[in-house]
Formats: structure tokens, C-alpha cells, sequence
């Protein structure tokens, strides 16, 4: 018989890619989903391979039904504070009420088990919920992937393709880990199908620094490339501070101060890491993050 895992937050880009995965990997995948979901984004579930539940997410035992004779239980909610801790506190209620075994929190960032706690508004949220999954019976694994690779195409202030800079923070040979939305959805598949899996698994795609992406990049475009320092940490947070107070954003999932937050994070000598779990499962290929700007920078 399959395996049954019931995946939450599929709707998104990272739960679609990790309900696909599963599908690949011939698990049998429930995907429950708010009532008011759109009918289209459950018929793409549909399409996928998934058995969509609608049901209320606040509600244990809706989501305990929805749980039943599940082998492993994969959170990729994202959200303000209300659907992190509150949502997710309800899927893992729900998920121990009927027995399921695992559970894969909604973590997908760096190890946010180094940092204290108001240094990242939205990786306090995922500290707070560890507090609670680590008192509950069910066996658990958190992924930490460093920062989504995706991002260096535009969303993360740190290629400047105009100006051809590298724009960066702290020292230009400080390693940061980066991991592709679909290597990770991929690495989280096997994660959920493997029953001996530990609290926390650390992988990365590319552990690159500024100075390595100043080199891509030239080599990429064969355009001369700089690094462009911004300031270092103490800066950097002092901007934070300004730019929270000035900008709001609160009730925003990524405000501007809050990716500064992240950033400050990854530069700081907390997140270096000396061990990863990237050959854990022989079948991951990992994609580089040269390989994914090639594709993005050479359309």
C-alpha cells in the first residue's frame, strides 16, 4: 500500500512542488485546503495527483479526519503570525489526535535555532511553534535550507544587473546558503517518506559568498561585475530599526525591514555552517545556483 501524506499549504509555489514530488515518488497525497479556496487552485491540486479536503483549518477534529491513516503530515503554511502559530498549532493537534506518526513543521529558512529572539520578526513566529511541537508526542523534522536561491533573480537586493554590482552586507567572504523552491520541495518529498529522519536536517545548494556571486555573475553576462559594500552588521540593523519604525509593514508578510532582518541573519557568523545533509538521499541532484541564474540572466 502507498504511503499516505496529507500536505498543508499546497496552494502555494513550495507546497505545490513538494505535492508533485510525492506524487513522482508514488505516495498518496491528501492536500486539505481553507473552505473558501479558489476552485481553480483545486482543480490544480486535483490535476496534480492530490485529494483535495475542504475543510476549516481552526478545526481539530476536521483536521484529524482529514489525518486518518496518514504516515506523515507536511506543513508549508506561510503567513503572518495567525496562520504560523495559530493554523499550524490546529494541523498538528489535528495530526496527533489521529495518530500520525511525523510531522514536517512550515520552517524552510536557516537554522533559526542559533538566533535569539526579536532578531527576525517572521522566524520568531517558527521559535515560538518549535516550543510547542517539541512538547507534543509526534515525532517531527525541521528543514532549514538557508534562503530560497529564487530570490537572487530579483527579489533580494544583492544583484544590481544595471549597475553591475553586487550589492552586499558585512564581509564580501562570508558564506551564505542558498537552495532552489524546487530542490527543497524535492528534498522535502524524501524527508516525508523517510520514517528515520531527525529533528533537523541542514542542506544548501550552494554555499556561495559575495564575492563568488561577483564571479557568476561577470562570467555569466562577461560583464565586469563589482562588489559593492553596503555596511556591516551594527548598520544594517540600525537601518532596520529606521526603516520598521517608518515603513510599518506589520500586518505585511515580507516588508521591506523584514528581508533585512533575514539578511542581517545570513551575514551573521551564527548561520555559517559546518555539516549538511545533502547526501542523505543519493537520489537528490542539487541545482547550483550558477546554473539557475544562467537560465534567468541568459532568456
Amino acid at each position: 500500500m502507498n504511503p499516505i501524506i496529507l500536505v498543508a499549504g499546497g496552494t502555494g509555489n513550495l507546497g505545490s512542488k513538494i505535492i508533485r514530488n510525492l506524487v513522482e515518488m508514488g505516495a498518496s497525497v491528501r492536500a486539505i485546503v481553507r473552505l473558501d479556496t479558489a476552485p481553480e487552485k483545486i482543480k490544480q491540486l486535483e490535476d496534480s495527483g492530490a485529494i483535495v479536503y475542504c475543510i476549516n483549518m481552526m478545526d481539530v477534529q476536521q483536521v484529524a479526519n482529514a489525518c486518518k491513516d496518514v504516515q506523515c503530515v507536511v506543513s508549508a503554511l506561510a503567513g503572518l503570525e495567525e496562520v504560523v502559530l495559530n493554523v499550524q498549532k490546529v494541523l498538528l493537534d489535528g495530526a496527533v489526535l489521529a495518530g500520525v506518526p511525523r510531522f514536517i513543521p512550515s520552517d524552510y529558512s536557516l537554522d533559526f535555532t542559533k538566533f535569539s529572539h526579536g532578531e527576525n520578526r517572521n522566524l520568531d513566529w517558527r521559535r515560538i511553534f518549535h516550543t510547542y511541537l517539541d512538547k507534543s508526542s509526534i515525532q517531527s523534522t525541521s528543514i532549514f535550507n538557508g534562503a530560497f536561491a529564487d530570490l537572487l533573480k530579483g527579489e533580494m537586493p544583492m544583484i544590481l544587473p544595471r549597475q553591475k554590482w553586487i550589492l552586499y552586507w558585512g564581509k564580501s567572504e562570508h558564506k551564505m546558503s542558498f537552495t532552489t523552491i524546487k530542490d527543497t520541495a524535492r528534498y522535502t518529498a524524501f524527508v516525508a517518506l523517510d520514517n528515520s529522519s531527525p529533528r533537523y536536517l541542514i542542506v544548501a545548494g550552494s554555499q556561495l559568498s559575495p564575492r563568488d556571486v561577483c564571479e557568476i555573475m561577470t562570467d555569466i553576462t562577461e560583464k565586469k561585475f563589482k562588489l559593492f559594500r553596503a555596511g556591516g552588521l551594527k548598520i544594517l540593523s540600525t537601518l532596520i530599526i529606521i526603516a520598521r519604525k517608518l515603513a510599518g509593514g506589520e500586518n505585511e508578510l515580507y516588508p521591506p525591514w523584514q528581508g533585512m532582518q533575514y539578511m542581517r541573519n545570513m551575514i551573521d557568523d551564527r548561520a555559517l555552517i559546518n555539516h549538511l545533509d545533502n547526501d542523505r538521499y543519493p537520489e537528490m541532484k542539487w541545482t547550483p545556483v550558477k546554473t539557475m541564474l544562467i537560465e534567468h540572466f541568459k532568456k
